[in-house]
C-alpha cells in the first residue's frame, strides 16, 4: 500500500524482536534502521537489559535477504566508547555486506525528563554528554571495516546538526 502511494518505508529497530518480523514485513520495508548498542555482550545487557545475540541474528537475517541497513551506534562516554567495542561493531557491520550507512551518534540526555516523569531511575544521569565525536572516535573504525575496503558513508552525527527532511 505504501509503495503504491510512492512512499519509501523503513523499519526502525534494535533488532531484539527481529525473529518476530515476517518475511512479508521485511519485503515491504525499503530500509532497516538498526541500532547496535554495544559489541561487548556484558555492556549490551547492562544498557538494554537483553542479550545481544537476537540483534546479531536479525542483522545476519537482513544480510541474507539483501535488505539495505543503516546502522546506528551511540558513543556513550565510559560505556560504549572503548576501542575494542567500536572495532567489534565496525567489523561485524562490515562483514554483513548490506550496511550502506553508519551513523555514529553522540550520547545525550534529552530523554532524562521522560524517565523522571515516569518516576524511574535514569541510570546514565552521571554520564557526561558525548562531545559529538569531535575527535573522530568511532568514525575511522567504521570507515576501515568490511571486506570491500570500508563502509561508506559513515556519518558522525553531532548534536547541533540540522537535517532537511523535506527533500
Amino acid at each position: 500500500m505504501a509503495h503504491g502511494a510512492g512512499l519509501h518505508t523503513a523499519l526502525d529497530t534494535s533488532g531484539f524482536l527481529g525473529v518476530r518480523a515476517t518475511d512479508a514485513l521485511l519485503r515491504d520495508a525499503d530500509l532497516v534502521l538498526l541500532d547496535i548498542k554495544s559489541w561487548d555482550r556484558e555492556t549490551y545487557r547492562k544498557v538494554t537489559g537483553r542479550p545481544l545475540r537476537p540483534t546479531l541474528d536479525f542483522a545476519q537475517r537482513l544480510a541474507d535477504l539483501g535488505k539495505e541497513v543503516h546502522l546506528r551506534f551511540v558513543l556513550v562516554p565510559g560505556l560504549t566508547d572503548a576501542r575494542e567495542n567500536i572495532e567489534g561493531v565496525a567489523a561485524f557491520a562490515g562483514s554483513l555486506g548490506n550496511v550502506s550507512r553508519v551513523d555514529v551518534l553522540p550520547f545525550h540526555k534529552l530523554g532524562e525528563a521522560k524517565w523522571q516523569a515516569l518516576d524511574m531511575n535514569f541510570t546514565l544521569h552521571d554520564t557526561p554528554v558525548a562531545d559529538g565525536g569531535a575527535d573522530g572516535r568511532g568514525e575511522g573504525d567504521f570507515r576501515g571495516a568490511g571486506t570491500d575496503g570500508g563502509l561508506t558513508p559513515v556519518d558522525l552525527v553531532r548534536p547541533n546538526d540540522r537535517y532537511d527532511i523535506t527533500g
